[in-house]
């Protein structure tokens, strides 16, 4: 499959086969950075808190800046990068990133960490804000689908290796290298990124200040607010907190919708490939966000399994992205996506309801199909919905899709986690609640993926 993405054909868009190759090793190498980091600490809290002399509740924002920040700045950065050029902002990105880790693993004091934290967000959100629309540029049209479908496998290896890595790592030396491996890694994806990213010139205005303003309260306050939820600390400030992101996203809407040069283009929810594919991912992320959340607490509280045996039962569902997702975006460039995608959420659907009648007495292999099922199911969507969501609509706005997909994606993850949360937290019913709302999650996303195949299959013949 590798080679069939840099195989050149006469009428070709997107870059030559060599400048591909090298394009593509930056953008995996970034992505594969900001997705690993944070992965990577979250199974290094309680080192870190130890280490910092810090409490657990301390250590948690470690964590949670990074994932704050970054969602903040998607939508922001996405119409920067129109103004500044796509090359621009990911180098940009890239070495502050590198940089930034440089300040985490020389960090010694909480505070010092929890600022070069928010920095390396910073960097992480410039390149996560514009991946998948710079591949748009980068490969050609004919073979989207199959480059996106890379991408998604990059993103599935980095949830997957995190914890293992971040292990392996503290297992071998002290904590200040789970931050120091990425600056060797992040100078040689500078390098390859500064010589093979397509170049663009800058888009002359100014971008809407007060909108990107509105957008980051609007996404770090839902975040946040969702985030205490699923850690059981709501109450009047998260809800105070969620009131004033519902305001802001009435104000930016309003504003979108008056601004000569808005952030977000409301064009772009005009095309009804683009506004269902991200409606549909939307779900099927806080589905998947509910599994990744509940089931490692219902394999060690209603199994007994030890934390190692719960993370091996857990493999088999990146793993099977890992495998699938590249496969589904070579489909996706051949066959209708709003299809293939539909045909990944049944059988998602299916491995939920399977992991959803789990009890006691299930063990070993019988719980592996299930979560390699949900595996299958979600690598065939992932890649087709993401080509839908940015090959419907033009190049010129596909640096916003991009930045909406990344939103949509965090928000999901977001819910879903506080939904597990509050469903612990309040002690209402047990772990296997979450799971049965997960399912619920996805039989939306196949409805509505189901319910677009008809409009997408009349494009797709044009």
């Amino acid at each position: 499959m590798l080679k069939r993405l840099f195989e050149e054909r006469p009428g070709d868009d997107g870059l030559p086969g060599r400048e591909r190759k090298l394009a593509m090793l930056a953008m995996i190498t970034g992505t594969q950075l900001a997705v690993l980091d944070n992965g990577i600490v979250n199974i290094a809290l309680p080192t870190l808190a130890d280490a910092l002399a810090i409490s657990g509740s301390q250590s948690i924002w470690i964590a949670n800046v990074y994932q704050l920040v970054t969602a903040a700045l998607l939508l922001t950065f996405a119409a920067l990068s129109r103004r500044i050029g796509r090359h621009r902002l990911y180098i940009g990105g890239l070495a502050i990133f590198t940089l930034a880790s440089l300040g985490c693993a020389l960090s010694r004091s909480f505070e010092w960490l929890l600022a070069a934290r928010a920095l390396q967000a910073v960097g992480a959100a410039a390149m996560l804000s514009i991946g998948p629309s710079l591949y748009r540029i980068i490969f050609p049209s004919r073979l989207l689908g199959s480059a996106i479908g890379l991408s998604a496998l990059t993103v599935a290896f980095g949830i997957a290796a995190g914890p293992s890595l971040g292990g392996l790592i503290l297992h071998v030396a002290d904590w200040p290298w789970l931050f120091a491996i990425n600056v060797p890694i992040g100078l040689l994806a500078l390098t390859l990124a500064t010589r093979s990213l397509p170049r663009e010139a800058p888009v002359r205005g100014r971008i809407d200040l007060i909108g990107a303003l509105l957008s980051i309260v609007m996404l770090s306050g839902s975040v946040f607010a969702l985030d205490q939820f699923g850690h059981g600390d709501g109450g009047a400030p998260a809800i105070a907190t969620l009131a004033v992101s519902l305001l802001c996203l009435v104000g930016f809407v309003w504003r979108q919708r008056r601004v000569t040069r808005p952030l977000v283009p409301l064009a772009l929810f005009a095309e009804p490939r683009f506004s269902f594919a991200a409606t549909v991912s939307m779900f099927a992320f806080l589905a998947q966000g509910i599994a990744f959340v509940g089931l490692p607490f219902l394999y060690q509280t209603t199994l007994g399994v030890s934390p190692l045996d719960s993370a091996l039962l857990f493999t088999p569902w990146p793993l099977a992205i890992m495998l699938i997702g590249p496969l589904a975006g070579r489909l996706a460039d051949k066959a209708n996506p709003a299809v293939i995608s539909s045909t990944g959420l049944a059988i998602f659907l299916c491995g939920m309801l399977a992991l959803a009648g789990i009890d006691a007495q299930t063990h070993g292999l019988d719980i592996v199909w299930r979560s390699a099922l949900c595996g299958i199911g979600y690598g065939l969507f992932q890649a087709p919905n993401n080509r839908e969501m940015i090959g419907s609509v033009s190049v010129a706005l596909s640096a916003s899709a991009s930045g909406v997909l990344a939103s949509v994606r965090t928000f999901g993850q977001s819910l879903g986690t506080a939904s597990v949360g509050l469903i612990l937290g309040l002690s209402f019913g047990s772990l296997t609640l979450s799971l049965w709302l997960g399912c619920l999650s996805a039989l939306v996303a196949l409805g509505l993926s189901l319910y677009r195949v008809p409009l997408a299959r009349t494009r797709h013949r044009r």
